[in-house]
């Protein structure tokens, strides 16, 4: 115990000693070409930890910071920029889109207390502090997909926020694939995505997200309004990966036309694929509808030359976690997703 103590102490020591030197300054002070290394060296880290292609994203970053556009912080040091976060508002609600800090190369990754983990707590802190101090702001949501879950769990968690865990599932499409059987009964269509579905599509989830797990993390789903904008984002903006139509599929009731299941895929590297939406409607669940579509999905995603799929799913909701391993697809890696809310006054 008392060894312990004292590694604490050195811990902490360490983290003020280095918080000291960090200046924080207004991220908008800084042009694209002062950040490029840092995003160069995430872009490294997403591609090594999540075979994600991260260099759309950051040039998309890149454009909002010459513009002056992107609210957030810099952690400068020694008159370099050392790391960043950054934010967007949607009406009454922050989206936190990432924290990075430029790791040496001589320290862990991982240890709570090294350089690259204090300037992101550090960072986080400064922004927390912004937004929580901003009367406009209502709710604030955060999904750090890169960062492991448990790493800033103690900084949301002090200033109020709920913290959820969210698994990142993995499959392996290696010569494991066959054409699937499409058999639905009679009332039911299964058919390829079509850039009319979107408004279907934002009925859909949000019928298929009442009182589920996720829509206490992304509130867009309550709504038609914010699935639509959920779905432009990923459809039409390139929000996660390159959308992959021909990875997409709905289900159809014939009598009334609307959609009552569908899964979107994206693609997020030369040689990942990405579920970013699966979905069937309260009404027409347990009867394989949703194994149908991740089977026409992975087929599709091999053939488009595709090694590995992936997805993202909430730790608290266990019916699709067990669905998603019976059909293949393994835990690796585990991240954080946390909100906040404004308590209503007086």
């Amino acid at each position: 115990m008392v060894i312990r103590a004292t590694e604490l102490e050195l811990d902490r020591r360490k983290r003020q000693a280095l918080d000291a030197t960090l200046e924080i300054l207004d991220l908008r002070h800084f042009a694209a070409p002062v950040l490029r290394p840092l995003l160069d060296a995430e872009s490294e880290i997403w591609a090594e930890r999540l075979h994600w292609d991260y260099r759309a994203s950051a040039r998309l970053l890149m454009q909002y910071l010459d513009n002056r556009m992107l609210p957030g912080y810099a952690a400068i040091e020694a008159g370099k920029v050392t790391g960043y976060v950054f934010c967007v508002y949607e009406e009454t609600k922050a989206v936190i889109g990432d924290v990075f800090a430029l790791p040496s190369a001589a320290e862990s990754a991982g240890g709570a207390s090294s350089p690259a983990r204090v300037r992101e707590d550090t960072l986080l802190r400064h922004l927390f502090e912004l937004l929580l101090n901003s009367p406009h702001v209502e709710r604030i949501e955060s999904q750090l997909l890169l960062h492991p879950s448990g790493q800033f769990a103690p900084a949301f968690r002090e200033v109020g926020f709920e913290v959820f865990r969210r698994l990142f599932m993995v499959q392996s499409l290696a010569g494991r694939w066959s054409q699937p059987h499409s058999d639905l009964p009679g009332n039911l269509e299964f058919r390829p995505w079509r850039e009319a579905d979107l408004a279907p599509a934002a009925r859909l989830i949000c019928e298929a997200y009442r009182d589920h797990p996720d829509s206490l993390i992304n509130d867009q789903y309550r709504s038609v309004h914010g699935s639509m904008r959920f779905l432009n984002n990923i459809v039409r903006y390139a929000g996660c990966g390159t959308f992959a139509a021909q990875a997409s599929y709905v289900v159809v009731d014939r009598a009334s036309r609307e959609l009552v299941a569908l899964v979107l895929g994206s693609r997020v590297s030369e040689q990942s694929g990405h579920l970013t939406q699966v979905c069937v409607h309260p009404g027409f669940r347990r009867r394989g509808l949703a194994r149908l579509m991740l089977a026409h999905a992975a087929f599709s995603f091999m053939r488009l030359g595709v090694s590995e799929i992936s997805l993202t799913v909430t730790e608290a909701n266990a019916d699709a976690i067990q669905l998603y391993q019976d059909e293949g697809y393994q835990c690796a890696h585990s991240f954080d997703a946390a909100v906040w809310h404004r308590m209503p006054t007086g």
